[in-house]
């Protein structure tokens, strides 16, 4: 039986194939709404303090929106708050924070465990074999089955879209939204691949024309660092405790060491994920399950002891020395204080 053909998304005629403009001022001027994604990681805390910079030189900073996609339980604790607060201390007014309604990952992937053991069980009838046999796709995201980040960030984040369009609906034409996002060509071959501006044809329609700049999809991990050491902005703790990633604690994208440190933060949650592991009947990352990570995170237990919270600006110095930390925590706690004082007036 041949495959249904998939149905392509018409795509409206006045959505331009191409941005008018690569020149970020120039981007900026020409939105009506920079909306910032903000996870509460290195990435878009250093693209948050560049953007919010230029927009502010511009005197449009009343332009910016940070956005927060809220991932629930398998996201690093207090990275919505972080993630608020570095919006505050840049000047931002309006953030905003969104979930999806279909539940965190680990809903999800029981969900799609279901779906995907009844399509393999109805397809090996077909085929008069023993659905009792039949062998089920892997629930889990991947590298190569990325469902995770439309499902819990993009999805998400284009209903704030709808919500900003509707708001501007008296402009009497396409509203231009200007989509920030924190990827970085160093992070992998597939990002380094991605356009650092382009029109997201997908999100856009008749009413709204979004473009996509990944204002900083050429910088270095030391290059990120240094923005955040200039900006004075708090980063999540976590990278202290030495983790290279952070948004969900335990990523399939993530290092072996990023994820046994998640086992050792938040053994609760990896708990869980092994649970999981067990009902869907695979490893939650290939090659290396969650019963394994579990397992090496209790031999540093038993070795070294419960880990001890490495001193604040740990990662930080690693690229910008103890001196410029010393700085960056004076200026942080400096940023601090105003921000208590101007909210204690208001």
């Amino acid at each position: 039986m041949p495959k249904p053909r998939r149905r392509t998304r018409a795509v409206h005629a006045s959505v331009p194939l191409e941005p008018s403009t690569t020149v970020p001022d120039e981007l900026i001027r020409q939105a009506d709404r920079v909306v910032i994604s903000s996870s509460g990681g290195k990435d878009s805390q250093a693209q948050a303090s560049y953007v919010v910079g230029r927009a502010d030189a511009l005197g449009m900073l009343d332009k910016v929106v940070v956005v927060h996609a809220d991932l629930g339980r398998v996201e690093w604790a207090g990275t919505r708050e972080l993630a608020a607060e570095q919006a505050r201390l840049l000047g931002v007014s309006r953030f905003e924070v969104v979930r999806s309604n279909g539940g965190d990952l680990l809903d999800r992937v029981g969900v799609r465990y279901g779906k995907l053991k009844a399509k393999a069980e109805r397809e090996a009838l077909e085929r008069g074999e023993d659905p009792a046999e039949a062998k089920v796709a892997p629930a889990w995201p991947s590298s190569s089955a990325r469902w995770c980040t439309p499902d819990a960030k993009r999805g998400p984040i284009w209903t704030l879209y709808t919500r900003l369009t509707a708001e501007l609906a008296h402009l009497g034409r396409p509203v231009r939204i200007l989509e920030c996002i924190g990827q970085r060509a160093a992070e992998s071959s597939q990002r380094a691949q991605l356009a650092e501006v382009e029109i997201n044809r997908s999100a856009s329609n008749g009413k709204r024309h979004i473009t996509t700049w990944r204002p900083i999809h050429g910088w270095s991990d030391a290059r990120v660092w240094r923005e955040i050491a200039d900006s004075g902005l708090p980063y999540h703790p976590a990278y202290d405790w030495g983790n290279r990633r952070l948004s969900c604690v335990f990523c399939v994208l993530g290092c072996v060491g990023d994820l046994v440190n998640g086992a050792r933060q938040v053994p609760e949650l990896a708990a869980a994920y092994a649970e999981q592991e067990i009902a869907v009947e695979a490893d939650f990352k290939k090659g290396l399950s969650m019963a394994e990570i579990i397992r090496r995170a209790a031999e540093l237990d038993a070795e070294h002891g419960p880990a001890a919270r490495p001193p604040a600006g740990t990662a930080l110095a690693g690229y910008v020395g103890k001196s410029a930390t010393t700085l960056y925590l004076d200026r942080l706690a400096r940023l601090r204080e105003r921000s208590v004082e101007v909210r204690g007036r208001a």
